[in-house]
């Protein structure tokens, strides 16, 4: 079995990159590695804008990080209820990986970041579901069960961790985001085992 889970993410003022830490710390209280990775912006012309390694943070994830994990965390902040232009650049180039059925049965889920409490997340949660779905992955979310779910005043959503970062960008989740991030996080650690017993 694939020893990590792709906790892979896109984040411009820095609120959703301290959501995937979070999501990867829960990753590994399950046991299981949690490999962090981002993607570069894109221009106008939608073409990859950055050096090949970044300056500071998470490298730049390729599709072989995608190809050999055990599950998958996928990130992004709200853009118009819809995921971030450079996530979606990267996921566009997945194709090999779907004809050849590399993340077929493995388990996925989402998490987002908005300046405001009803600034999409629920739809760009959804909208990074879309491709996970036509990979065969397998989708959590976050259930009721955790108790975060129903308290949370910020972010915190059934279909995926989220961050209300408010109009001044607070990069520091509530800790009930907190909560629901890495419940994510244990979830897919746990999920990735179960699945690949199965196999």
């Amino acid at each position: 079995m694939s020893a990590y889970i792709l906790v892979l993410y896109y984040s411009r003022t820095g609120a959703v990159a301290e959501l995937a830490r979070q999501v990867a710390r829960g990753v590994e209280s399950s046991g299981m590695e949690a490999r962090l990775r981002t993607v570069p912006p894109v221009s106008a012309d939608h073409q990859a804008t950055a050096p090949a390694v970044p300056d500071s943070g998470a490298p730049y994830a390729t599709l072989d990080d995608l190809r050999g994990c055990a599950g998958l965390a996928l990130g992004s902040p709200t853009r118009f209820g819809n995921m971030a232009a450079p996530l979606k650049y990267f996921i566009d180039q997945t194709s090999d990986l779907w004809m050849s059925g590399d993340l077929i049965g493995k388990p996925a889920g989402v998490f987002t970041a908005s300046a405001s409490q009803h600034g999409g997340q629920e739809s760009t949660l959804l909208s990074m579901m879309l491709p996970l779905f036509h990979h065969g992955m397998v989708l959590a979310g976050v259930p009721y069960s955790e108790a975060a779910l129903t308290r949370t005043r910020d972010g915190g959503t059934p279909y995926g961790p989220s961050h209300v970062a408010g109009i001044d960008n607070r990069t520091q989740p509530s800790d009930d985001e907190i909560t629901l991030a890495r419940a994510l996080g244990h979830r897919l650690g746990g999920l990735a085992r179960a699945l690949e017993q199965r196999r």
